[in-house]
């Protein structure tokens, strides 16, 4: 479903000065990229067997009595869409408003489909369920439910202070820079579900693919992968922190070489779009790292304790209130511990 397909001239000058700091033949490219025109790349195994291997993958991840499986589709790519266990461990479930903000990429989604919409919001595993019906535990997900869910790896969750028309409303920005609005009953369920989103979040979410090979004159985000993290709690935190010290190097990098404001030239918005992405990542693994300190420091995996006291060192005159069920995060790693931060507050999107 790409909208506007890539010419044989912007192919050719992608790949300027990739051969050793020289440019390939122009007809050598020309002829790779009409090939590739008149015949598709495809994946190297076919649905059937790729479908089983991901079945196999779930089986092994979460035993044999993973037995309720569904596929949740993100994208056309299979390698960042697996199959996701219904019986993952619940970390927080209530009543949530939600409105669609923007689209993938960051794209402002349509004013017909930005409306508010109440749900049952289930965040199970990695996944954000938003269901019609009040949640049952042993209760089958509907294809609606489906198609509502999102994924909250390599997400971020702030309070949307930039949105005034409506009180308790958090920012969602997922992995693919979708942007969604919650409206939460309290202060108190919007703070925890701020926390427990991105607590969830910092936890599972596996290293980022590096970025596509390309030219320097295009920015390309990488690739966040939606599988669990294989790392151990010491190796999943120094991930973090090597990730932020990386994009921290290349926002200080970025900054060196400004561009005028007032330009409105490619160049321009790309350079711009690369530093919102920049500031934004940095923002979300000072947000991860904080909250895995936090978690290694309270020395427990009950989500009620970790909430009150990560309040509790905000200074924040808040009560929390005290939610009936308190999940073990028993799946997930910490280590080290460190300051948490205040609320941060992404860029607008």
């Amino acid at each position: 479903n790409i909208g506007k397909k890539m010419s044989c001239q912007q192919f050719i000058a992608n790949l300027d000065g990739l051969n050793d700091g020289k440019d390939f033949a122009k007809d050598l490219l020309k002829t790779l990229y009409n090939s590739i025109k008149n015949e598709k790349l495809e994946w190297a195994i076919d649905e059937d067997e790729l479908r089983k291997s991901l079945s196999e993958l779930v089986d092994d991840k979460f035993g044999a009595s993973a037995k309720k499986v569904t596929r949740i589709v993100d994208s056309s790519n299979p390698f960042l869409d697996i199959p996701q266990a219904l019986n993952a461990v619940t970390y927080k479930h209530g009543v949530l408003t939600r409105k669609t903000h923007a689209d993938m990429d960051g794209k402002r989604t349509p004013r017909g489909r930005r409306g508010w919409k109440k749900f049952y919001a289930v965040l199970k595993g990695t996944v954000l369920y938003l269901q019609k019906d009040e949640y049952k535990p042993d209760k089958d997900l509907s294809e609606v439910d489906l198609k509502n869910a999102i994924r909250v790896h390599h997400a971020l969750a702030t309070k949307a202070s930039d949105y005034s028309k409506k009180s308790n409303v958090l920012k969602l920005k997922t992995a693919d820079w979708r942007v969604f609005l919650f409206q939460a009953p309290s202060k108190e369920e919007m703070l925890s579900w701020i926390l427990r989103i991105n607590l969830v979040a910092a936890i599972f979410s596996a290293p980022a693919f590096p970025a596509a090979i390309c030219s320097m004159k295009k920015f390309c985000r990488p690739l966040l992968p939606s599988s669990m993290t294989k790392l151990c709690q010491e190796e999943q935190l120094r991930s973090h922190e090597n990730k932020m010290k990386q994009i921290a190097d290349e926002l200080a990098e970025h900054k060196l070489h400004p561009v005028e404001k007032s330009l409105k030239s490619k160049e321009a918005e790309e350079y711009r779009l690369k530093e919102h992405y920049l500031i934004f990542e940095k923002s979300r693994y000072e947000t991860y790292i904080n909250l895995l300190c936090m978690k290694i420091k309270v020395g427990t995996d009950d989500l009620e304790r970790i909430e009150t006291s990560f309040f509790k060192v905000e200074a924040d005159d808040i009560a929390l209130r005290k939610t009936h069920s308190s999940p073990s995060l028993s799946q997930g790693h910490m280590s080290s511990s460190c300051k948490v931060e205040k609320d941060i507050l992404e860029q607008n999107t």
